[in-house]
């Protein structure tokens, strides 16, 4: 039995939708370029509001521009899980904010834009990996025998974002409502196929 299209949805639509191997409707890919700009701009405003102190999370007194640490508040603060001593002596250095920060900015744009959405998940879940370490949820104290506050021992906001990364680099979204098809045609990124 075969499916006749209708007035409201294309006949392109109704053929790519039962092509063998096709799991995206029209729907599913717009509703994949929402999620990828949404995510795109938690990195992205992560930056801006550390560099610039727009009075969210960092006050204008210790943004990046007027020499705080995106990176010390954070690190300095891990008191839970095997790599707390590590994370404290990292916590400020100049290559520490300049890795994160380099990190964030180039997730969000990545994502908000549509290009490279596996180098951006392979960023963006390391970042996210090393923030689930340096959180711990899976400590239900702190180093000082406190509670650590954790409401779920795996699956917390760091491995969300880490799963929704990984689901928009797999299902290519940003090719609706972004630059990823220009991307992928460019001579450059199909010699190295990772940066798709």
């Amino acid at each position: 039995m075969s499916i006749a299209p209708t007035n409201h949805t294309p006949a392109h639509t109704l053929e790519q939708a039962q092509a063998p191997g096709s799991l995206l409707t029209t729907t599913a890919a717009k509703a994949l370029a929402v999620l990828r700009v949404a995510t795109g701009f938690v990195f992205l405003w992560a930056f801006l509001d550390k560099t610039f102190g727009l009075g969210y999370s960092t006050t204008s007194a210790k943004s990046w521009i007027h020499g705080g640490s995106p990176t010390k508040g954070f690190l300095a603060s891990v008191d839970v899980g095997p790599f707390q001593s590590a994370y404290h002596t990292i916590a400020g250095t100049w290559w520490a904010d300049w890795l994160f920060m380099l990190g964030m900015l180039g997730v969000g744009v990545a994502l908000i834009v549509g290009v490279g959405l596996r180098a951006a998940a392979t960023a963006g879940t390391l970042i996210m990996t090393m923030m689930w370490f340096g959180e711990f949820p899976l400590a239900r104290h702190t180093a000082t025998g406190t509670p650590s506050a954790s409401t779920n021992p795996l699956t917390d906001y760091h491995f969300i974002y880490v799963a929704v990364l990984i689901v928009l680099a797999a299902t290519y979204a940003g090719h609706v409502w972004g630059l990823g098809r220009q991307w992928a045609r460019l001579r450059f990124v199909q010699r190295h196929r990772w940066l798709i």
